[in-house]
């Protein structure tokens, strides 16, 4: 079975990694997620990823906590740090070789992010785990996801969410909301349907970088995306 995608940037909310727990992280889910990056990293497809920290801490109002937005957003990035630690042990854990890299220095746990080097390292068949944002305050990790694809030259972005795609309205909130199998940039701009930040969406737009937003948390799926199949919602230009 031949992969439509030779070099991926799969997105992953903090969230997602939770399960069904409140806080911090499910091993089932880690484990799921590992086997499915396996499963495409043994067809020949090249993997980078990125994932958020809600799961550990999201930037909180400053009128509530007193944490001033820019040191919350740091924080934050420290929990995406944690996250790509244990998604790079669950994937270790099943045989598959992976290097963090991380835009703010902590030599002892991580490369630090470079380019190159993260090139070379998906040319060697390793998965890359891009954290720390792009290690800088007032950017999501939506926006670090997008800089990175387009930087790696991916072919496109995977948006592993817990919902299958994009859809008229939520479909969590109206049971009327129909799903999109494709949709153009300019539509989700003009409907205001929230796929990613708008500075990510923005960066994805205007370097011609497609998105394809899926259900992650179905086992298999992710292959299907890469192998073709008409999974989730494809924005394009």
């Amino acid at each position: 079975m031949l992969p439509k995608y030779k070099r991926i940037l799969l997105k992953l909310s903090g969230e997602s990694l939770m399960g069904d727990k409140n806080f911090g992280m499910d091993s089932t889910v880690i484990a799921q997620y590992a086997q499915d990056i396996k499963s495409i990293s043994e067809l020949g497809v090249q993997v980078a990823v990125v994932i958020g920290g809600g799961n550990i801490y999201r930037g909180m109002n400053e009128a509530e906590t007193g944490i001033e937005r820019a040191h919350g957003d740091y924080m934050g990035m420290l929990a995406t740090v944690i996250n790509g630690m244990a998604l790079q042990a669950g994937l270790e854990k099943v045989g598959v070789y992976t290097r963090l890299q991380s835009a703010i220095k902590m030599e002892q746990i991580a490369e630090p992010y470079i380019r190159r080097r993260a090139i070379r390292h998906l040319e060697k068949g390793r998965v890359v785990i891009f954290g720390a944002g792009t290690g800088n305050p007032y950017f999501t990790t939506d926006t670090a996801g997008s800089l990175r694809a387009i930087e790696i030259k991916a072919d496109v972005i995977l948006k592993g969410t817990r919902v299958d795609g994009i859809y008229t309205a939520d479909p969590e909130k109206d049971p009327t909301a129909t799903k999109y199998g494709t949709i153009t940039f300019q539509e989700c701009i003009s409907q205001k349907l929230n796929v990613m930040d708008m500075t990510a969406f923005t960066l994805c737009m205007e370097n011609n970088l497609p998105i394809v937003v899926f259900d992650m948390n179905s086992p298999g799926n992710l292959k299907r995306v890469v192998t073709g199949e008409k999974v989730g919602t494809l924005v394009t230009s």
